[in-house]
């Protein structure tokens, strides 16, 4: 079997999965922005830790949306995978503009684009990543996530839990109030005044070089 994965997956699995797209997330980035830019340049979607939110729910949006090509052929899972990732980009494009009022990709100079939000390219590198863990990662990332004693593994998911909550929920009000004070908008709580204080644009800048905050239909 490639990916036996409804008869025997938990919520502690799952959320290790979802943890570890996040970290493979910025490390695949990182490298793709040293090859091709010749620079080292931060890939991170949170403030604290190397970790990108769109990669991890992406690594479980894969392993639901693919585990009925069990055993079927690598072609079926490159093309389903291309087709799925595009989609899925697309929606977090989407969401992270009605939401946060914010982008972090534009691919309208690349070919065979669709309203920026997707190309072609991607398309082709989501098909390979669907590939390498359809066949690969997800049976040896399962496999080490099922070695760790019961004792212990409760705690760390608990707590690593609380702690990637935590870091969604503070970084995306920080991007928030960014946007918000580009446009001069002030804080109007003591809330809103330490995400100013603790995450100022300075700050913000470093983690996120390549968001956009300059949206026309705001």
């Amino acid at each position: 079997m490639m990916l036996n994965f409804y008869s025997n997956i938990n919520f502690n699995e799952l959320f290790w999965i979802f943890l570890i797209g996040c970290f493979c997330g910025v490390v695949i980035e990182t490298i793709w922005c040293i090859l091709k830019n010749k620079r080292i340049e931060s890939r991170r979607g949170l403030i604290y830790g190397p970790f990108n939110l769109v990669y991890g729910f992406g690594a479980i949006v894969m392993t639901f949306s693919l585990s009925w090509l069990d055993g079927k052929r690598d072609l079926y899972v490159f093309l389903m995978g291309a087709f799925i990732g595009g989609i899925y980009e697309y929606v977090c494009s989407i969401v992270q503009e009605k939401l946060l009022k914010t982008t972090s990709w534009d691919y309208k100079d690349f070919p065979l684009n669709l309203n920026g939000r997707i190309n072609l390219l991607y398309c082709f590198f989501w098909g390979i990543l669907a590939l390498l863990w359809v066949k690969d990662l997800y049976p040896r990332i399962c496999g080490l996530i099922r070695k760790i004693p019961e004792q212990y593994e409760y705690i760390l998911t608990v707590s690593t839990l609380i702690f990637m909550v935590y870091n969604s929920f503070i970084s995306a009000c920080a991007v928030y109030r960014m946007s918000m004070r580009l446009r001069g908008v002030l804080p109007s709580n003591r809330f809103w005044k330490y995400v100013d204080k603790c995450y100022p644009d300075e700050r913000m800048k470093r983690i996120y070089p390549n968001m956009d905050f300059s949206l026309k239909n705001f």
